[in-house]
C-alpha cells in the first residue's frame, strides 16, 4: 500500500500553487502533531522558485510549526489523561505511569540534558516532530523551555535550508540530497548517546 509517496507528491503540487504560503503554513502546523510529511518538502521548491523569499518561507514554516507543537503537546497531555480508564482496564496503566514517573524524575535531575535532547530531536529528521511534542506533553516538560527547544531545533533545519538555497540556488538541492542523511544520522547517534547518559548509564 502506497502512503507516503502520494503525500510527498501532493506536497510538491501545493508548492507550486498560488496560495503556496498558506499550504506551507498548514503543512508546518499539522506536521508538528500528526502529518507524516515534513514541511521542507514544500519549502525547498518554493525557495528554489523564489530564492529572495527563502527566509520569509522559513519564518512562516517555523511559526506555524511552533503553533502545531503546542497542539501536539496538549494532545499528549490530555489524550493520556482521557485514556487512563481504558489503560487501567487493560492493566497497562501501572507500567506506563512507572515509565512516565521515571522520565519526570530524570527531567528534574538532568534538566540541561533534557533540553539538549529535545533540541537534537527537533533537529534530526529521523524522529518525527509529532513524537517529540506528544511525549513532552505526556511527561510534562515546562511549556516555555519546550517551545524554545523546538524553535532552536526546527529553526536550524528550516533556516539552513533557506540559507543553502539563497546561496547556491538549485545546487543546494544536490548538497542537501548528498548530506542530509549524514546530518540526520549523526544527530540521531548523538541523541541516543545523550539519552543513555540522561537515563543514568554514564
Amino acid at each position: 500500500m502506497r502512503l507516503f509517496k502520494p503525500l510527498y507528491e501532493r506536497a510538491l503540487v501545493w508548492a507550486g500553487h498560488p496560495h503556496a504560503e498558506r499550504y506551507l503554513a498548514g503543512l508546518s502546523f499539522v506536521e508538528a502533531f500528526i502529518f507524516p510529511i515534513p514541511p521542507e518538502v514544500m519549502l525547498a521548491p518554493m525557495a528554489l522558485a523564489k530564492p529572495q523569499r527563502a527566509f520569509r518561507y522559513a519564518h512562516i514554516s517555523l511559526i506555524f510549526a511552533l503553533l502545531g507543537s503546542l497542539v501536539g503537546y496538549a494532545l499528549g497531555h490530555y489524550a493520556f489523561e482521557a485514556l487512563r480508564p481504558l489503560l487501567e482496564h487493560l492493566h497497562l496503566m501501572a507500567p506506563i505511569e512507572q515509565g512516565v514517573g521515571t522520565l519526570r524524575k530524570q527531567m528534574t535531575e538532568h534538566w540541561l540534558g533534557l533540553l539538549l535532547v529535545l533540541v537534537l530531536a527537533a533537529i534530526q529528521p529521523v524522529v518525527p516532530m509529532k513524537f517529540i511534542t506528544w511525549a513532552s506533553g505526556i511527561v510534562g516538560v515546562p511549556v516555555l523551555p519546550f517551545l524554545a527547544c523546538m524553535a532552536i531545533g526546527r529553526g536550524k533545519r528550516l533556516y539552513l535550508l533557506a540559507l543553502l538555497i539563497r546561496l547556491f540556488g538549485k545546487r543546494a538541492e544536490q548538497v542537501l540530497h548528498k548530506y542530509v542523511e549524514w546530518f540526520g544520522w549523526a544527530a540521531l547517534v548523538l541523541l541516543v548517546g545523550l539519552g543513555v547518559w540522561w537515563f543514568g548509564f554514564r
